[in-house]
């Protein structure tokens, strides 16, 4: 599925922040691609570069790098929730709890790297094995309606802006 086949009707309006981000590609092409620039990413990092913030107060570059991980984890679990058809409605997060609890900035640089590319990995495998009629289902999600492939949209729109923001604020 490519990008101009996804209805801004099959995601909350919030997210098209970073749905804006992408190109026109599709998902499976887009995830894959940045798999590659994001794993070049972090084996550029030292440690001295994931304690680094931009302003005080600002989650430093492990933080947002572990939150990026728990977001595309839970964007994951939505998407593979709505393809199978479940009809619960599932719960936003608080990111900002998620965050601190994470004691990220105590972890290594190659763990993170490591850690990145079992969930890319994992992520490319479930988009991979959904069909056509199962990216399409619709589910609620954050109170929402949500497809199985805007959620895979927004977990590559959500690390696109966050990859910009490493390079604009964090100077990286």
């Amino acid at each position: 599925m490519t990008l101009a086949n996804l209805p801004i009707s099959e995601y909350p309006a919030y997210y098209q922040k970073y749905i804006d981000q992408l190109p026109q590609d599709d998902l499976l092409s887009l995830l894959n691609g940045q798999g590659k620039e994001m794993s070049s990413f972090l084996e550029g990092l030292n440690q001295d570069d994931l304690k680094k913030h931009y302003a005080p107060g600002k989650w430093t570059v492990a933080q947002v790098l572990q939150h990026l991980f728990d977001t595309e984890r839970i964007f994951q679990y939505r998407a593979l929730c709505i393809s199978r058809g479940d009809k619960t409605p599932l719960p936003g997060f608080d990111q900002d709890s998620y965050v601190p609890a994470s004691f990220a900035t105590e972890r290594k640089g190659e763990d993170l790297l490591e850690e990145y590319k079992a969930i890319r990995a994992s992520g490319i495998c479930l988009f991979k094995s959904f069909s056509n009629t199962m990216l399409k289902e619709k589910g609620v999600s954050s109170g929402g309606e949500l497809s199985v492939a805007a959620a895979g949209f927004i977990i590559a729109g959500h690390e696109k802006h966050h990859l910009r923001l490493f390079q604009s604020h964090y100077k990286l």
